[in-house]
């Protein structure tokens, strides 16, 4: 199978893998500090992601039925692949948003950036040499995690243990992205995979049932519409884009500089502020994905027939 089949090549493919990614990696940055503002106005999470994902699933599925209504098909075994992710990453966004209730955004947003050595790991698993670097950076983030929680464990353990979760539903999301559906129309299957995020999410609402659902303010109806559309359409969107393009190693590389970015607004807009040994925990984290993703450049991924490997990136 040639290359081009997971990572296409070019220098005007990757201009638009590398443009997406980037713009996927700002659209997705934005999502947590939102979240924290509508939680601090008093929205649930469960509530919050419930307007903001069916939001996303008409916008979705509104596009493509107009621009191109044959895209809707998918095979049965994509929509089995489609179904799984869809659950997979329901699941993590709730766990994202409701150890926002317990973290402080930043904190949260500096363990997601375990992604790509998680990502590392995954891809070990499925044939990638497993070598002594990769225990170093497994060391380097473990200890980042360990000055991060706090040496007083002054970090909520679930809370913690919540964005872990997450770290591993979505670098499984990721990779499975190219290893079984990379051949698919990506906007047929963003659509279908955040459909499957929404019903996750409106199963664990009902679970849930919340006594009453408070009046939504206009302001929280803005930042819901915000993350609707920047952070789920058009962040899926280009993340697929991206990922077709260019490979999952390849747009894990730009994981450290989301967290920059939310870091960044949370500290401005919500407050945050790190001790210096979190800040410490924060820097070997970032470090160790560093080192992770530039071993994922060169990474070979096997594929699904296990009869061929193919060089991730162009």
């Amino acid at each position: 199978m040639p290359s081009s089949s997971v990572a296409q090549s070019g220098p005007s493919s990757a201009i638009v893998g590398w443009s997406s990614a980037l713009l996927s990696t700002l659209s997705f940055s934005i999502a947590a500090p939102i979240g924290t503002l509508l939680i601090n106005l008093g929205l649930d999470p469960t509530t919050i992601l419930l307007l903001r994902f069916w939001l996303a699933v008409v916008l979705l599925f509104g596009t493509l039925g107009l621009t191109a209504p044959g895209g809707l098909r998918l095979p049965r075994r994509a929509l089995w692949s489609v179904a799984v992710a869809g659950l997979a990453m329901g699941v993590a966004v709730l766990l994202y948003f409701w150890s926002l209730t317990r973290l402080h955004t930043s904190i949260a947003a500096m363990l997601i950036a375990l992604e790509p050595l998680v990502t590392l790991l995954l891809l070990a698993l499925r044939g990638e040499r497993f070598t002594y670097r990769i225990i170093i950076r497994v060391a380097l983030g473990l200890a980042g995690v360990y000055l991060l929680v706090g040496l007083d464990g002054s970090a909520d353990l679930l809370g913690v243990l919540m964005v872990l979760g997450v770290v591993l539903l979505s670098s499984f999301h990721t990779v499975s992205l190219q290893w079984f559906l990379g051949e698919h129309d990506g906007r047929a299957v963003t659509a279908y995979i955040v459909l499957g995020m929404a019903l996750t999410i409106s199963a664990f609402w009902l679970i849930q049932r919340p006594a009453a659902v408070p009046p939504v303010p206009w302001q929280a109806w803005l930042g819901v519409g915000v993350m609707a559309l920047i952070s789920t359409y058009v962040a899926r969107l280009t993340l697929f884009a991206a990922v077709k393009r260019l490979g999952g190693g390849q747009v894990a590389l730009l994981a450290p500089v989301e967290t920059l970015f939310t870091v960044i607004l949370s500290v401005v807009f919500l407050g945050d502020r790190l001790t210096l040994a979190q800040g410490l925990g924060g820097v070997l984290i970032l470090f160790s994905a560093v080192l992770a993703v530039r071993r994922l450049r060169r990474a070979k991924v096997p594929q699904p027939d296990e009869t061929a490997e193919v060089v991730v990136g162009p």
